[in-house]
């Protein structure tokens, strides 16, 4: 993605590793300089390159751990 402007603030975890390196993670991400979220999506070894993801606000994530839990 060219032309991002974002800051990764903490690194949360990896969900998995491909044979390439190319790891999904979670992380708490500031693009363009506003409000930090939590992201969802796949990293270069170097972070230089990344694959389309999600950010989820912090209540939008609890929701979807609420809404995980209800469905099992």
């Amino acid at each position: 993605m060219k032309g991002e402007n974002f800051e990764i603030l903490k690194q949360v975890g990896v969900l998995s590793e491909s044979s390439k390196g190319w790891r999904k993670e979670i992380n708490i991400i500031s693009w363009h300089g506003k409000e930090p979220k939590y992201d969802i999506r796949e990293w270069d070894p170097e972070h230089k390159k990344m694959g389309k993801g999600i950010t989820l606000t912090e209540a939008e994530l609890k929701k979807l751990e609420d809404v995980l839990k209800s469905s099992r």
